[in-house]
């Protein structure tokens, strides 16, 4: 290993990151040469007025700052990575059936009948089935089977997209008012008649697929489960 004393044989003082690091090839030339900024001079000379002034004087290009702060302020590390939303599952297609691992569905079966643009996952119990209704769940938290739904030429509409679950902004209430209504229960807020409608549309599709199949409403209705002796790394979905 250059630059890394061997400790045992095949093992070194450094790790490969850090024998990366001390050789400093990152340091080497660009290959591409970009122009070199205009460089501003530090003072500018002015004309000012008056007799016993000698008509000209420099000052500073930027005034320095009037004020300084008490205590050095960290500066952010600046990052160039932009997030990617995640590439889809070979084995998750429109109408594939899930099993949700996390959440408060988990143990769920679901039809799975989008990916959005954040990289999340749209799905639907349906709703009339197992009262799983329309959610955004992460892939990675998901176990794709074998059965599909066939869903046809049926498209959800674009306007459910990750907007459409955002959380409308809430007003903060007072102090006082929070001290009056403590030990009081919440008013629950009614369900949007606009969203219920969007479910039942999004729904009457994957139903009518559902009960084209034998037994596939039982089995979406039906909570996975493992039991004793049972290993899912052993198993096909």
């Amino acid at each position: 290993m250059a630059r890394s004393r061997q400790l045992a044989p095949g093992v070194g003082r450094f790790s490969r990151s850090q024998a990366a690091a001390r050789r400093g090839l990152y340091k080497g030339l660009k290959k591409s040469d970009k122009p070199a900024p205009a460089e501003t001079p530090a003072f500018k000379e002015v004309t000012v007025g008056g007799d016993k002034n000698s008509g000209t004087r420099l000052v500073p290009t930027s005034k320095a700052p009037r004020f300084y702060p008490a205590e050095d302020v960290r500066q952010p590390k600046k990052s160039r990575k932009s997030p990617k939303p995640a590439k889809l599952r070979s084995t998750i297609v429109p109408g594939t059936v899930l099993i949700l691992l996390a959440g408060r569905f988990r143990g769920k079966r679901v039809v799975f009948l989008k990916q959005l643009d954040s990289g999340l996952l749209l799905v639907t119990g349906p709703y009339k089935i197992n009262g799983v209704p329309l959610r955004r769940v992460n892939q990675a938290y998901v176990i794709a089977t074998s059965t599909k739904v066939d869903l046809g030429e049926s498209k959800v509409d674009a306007k459910i997209n990750d907007a459409y679950f955002a959380k409308p902004a809430t007003k903060s209430s007072s102090a006082e008012a929070e001290f009056f209504e403590e030990g009081k229960p919440k008013v629950k807020e009614a369900f949007p008649e606009a969203k219920s409608a969007d479910q039942k549309e999004v729904d009457k599709a994957v139903i009518a697929a559902v009960q084209k199949q034998e037994n596939l409403a039982k089995y979406l209705k039906a909570t996975f489960g493992l039991s004793k002796g049972q290993f899912p790394h052993q198993m096909v979905f």
